[in-house]
């Protein structure tokens, strides 16, 4: 049985649309007029955020290196395999073979 999605996901412009219309929930007039000192007090007294503390003084962003474009020839079956997983087949293809390059690098250290 799949399992039902829950996370909901919108186009910055159905956004401003919804907003346009009234539909949004947030109340953005109010969280532009917060103090900084304000923000960080809903922050604090949000359950969700108890005890979590973030450093983003050593966080750096990487962007990952482009994908290569190849046309191989691969077993019927296995590609049907992949497929029947259903959208996003071609990284899963791609996540084996980086976890089989990985081992095989390991393997070569030892």
């Amino acid at each position: 049985m799949a399992r039902k999605e829950r996370i909901v996901r919108y186009t910055d412009e159905e956004l401003r649309a919804m907003q346009a219309r009234g539909e949004s929930r947030s109340d953005w007039k109010a969280a532009a007029a917060m103090t900084d000192a304000e923000i960080e007090a809903a922050i604090a007294s949000d359950p969700d955020e108890a005890g979590m503390v973030v450093d983003w003084s050593q966080t750096s962003a990487e962007l990952p290196q482009p994908k290569a474009v190849l046309n191989m020839r691969i077993d019927r079956d296995v590609l049907d395999f992949f497929r029947r997983q259903g959208k996003g087949y071609q990284t899963k293809i791609n996540a084996v073979l980086r976890s089989y390059v990985e081992q095989m690098l390991e393997h070569e250290r030892r």
